[in-house]
């Protein structure tokens, strides 16, 4: 998910206590500020910190003057291979490849599970919010594959696209009990930050700080961006340091789609107000199954309708 999604859901968190509530309606925001970093702290900690800690043993950098799908390929290939030969993890970065100030020249790397090999594409050049700019499709299909020597085990997407900003890291693993290679995709994300046990150590610092109710609030919006993030593809390394590997997601949702974070942003408003609403007697009475449909179900099956219509006419147009 976005950082807003996770900054609403650790907000949405702070609204469920109504001590939290209190103290925001008497001019101490504490909890609710609590509320939405911690939402933010398991993705702080990983890009901030655990993505610069995090080590390569082969970088790639392709050349933005000639393009050459094979030299990616190989040396994905090669990293593979040398995995399952050495049974150790073996790290390689893939760098985007930057062609002016708001120009990036995409291309994706493929896993061909079934054919052993690795098939690398460029396609057309993008900007910085990861749209294609017109005209820059390449004219014929540029590609090139290498084949590997053992057998590739997926536990993300086969597909990765590599455009904009930094590019991303892959350990290669060896899996003894599959006899296969897992490419782990940016094995620094949501591992040991992303741990119930690790928004409980932080929980617990917040309550000896500012008191019990902030170590709940705290706890609560730690757990919300977990899950949350559960719905996804990747995963999360959910009780680290018992366990060393992330636990797949439900693959819900992709981390960056637009209906989907709009949904949870919106759904945590809507919780937000809900719990704002209740702690004021003086309001009149609200009907809670006409807000659900009115201000939940109706809004987000209207978004969801005009993206989808939106996508159809871009692919037809």
């Amino acid at each position: 998910m976005k950082g807003i999604s996770h900054f609403s859901v650790g907000v949405a968190a702070a609204a469920c206590f109504p001590g939290a509530v209190e103290a925001g309606a008497a001019g101490n925001p504490l909890y609710f500020i609590l509320g939405g970093a911690f939402g933010l702290l398991p993705d702080t900690l990983d890009f901030k910190l655990n993505r610069f800690l995090c080590k390569h043993d082969v970088e790639v950098r392709p050349d933005p003057v000639n393009p050459d799908p094979s030299l990616i390929a190989e040396a994905v290939a090669r990293a593979v291979n040398t995995a399952y030969e050495t049974k150790k993890p073996y790290r390689i970065r893939l760098n985007t490849v930057r062609l002016g100030t708001d120009k990036w020249q995409r291309y994706e790397v493929f896993f061909d599970v079934g054919a052993r090999r690795v098939v690398v594409r460029y396609g057309p050049v993008v900007d910085t919010g990861g749209t294609p700019i017109e005209g820059t499709e390449p004219r014929a299909v540029v590609q090139a594959g290498a084949s590997v020597t053992c057998d590739i085990k997926l536990d993300y997407l086969a597909s990765t696209f590599v455009d904009i900003f930094d590019g991303p890291l892959f350990a290669m693993r060896y899996d003894s009990q599959s006899n296969a290679v897992i490419p782990e995709f940016i094995p620094w994300h949501r591992n040991w930050s992303h741990s119930f046990v690790i928004g409980l150590v932080c929980s617990l610092a917040a309550a000896a700080l500012f008191g019990p109710l902030a170590g709940l609030v705290g706890m609560t919006a730690f757990a919300g961006h977990i899950l949350f993030d559960q719905l996804g593809f990747l995963g999360s390394n959910l009780w680290f340091p018992f366990t060393r590997g992330r636990t797949r997601g439900m693959k819900l949702m992709h981390s960056g789609q637009t209906r989907s974070n709009f949904a949870t942003v919106w759904t945590c408003c809507l919780v937000i107000f809900w719990n704002l609403y209740r702690a004021d007697p003086s309001l009149p009475p609200l009907n809670p199954v006409g807000l659900g449909f009115y201000g939940l179900v109706l809004p987000v099956a209207i978004v969801y309708l005009l993206t989808k219509w939106r996508r159809q006419k871009l692919a037809a147009g």
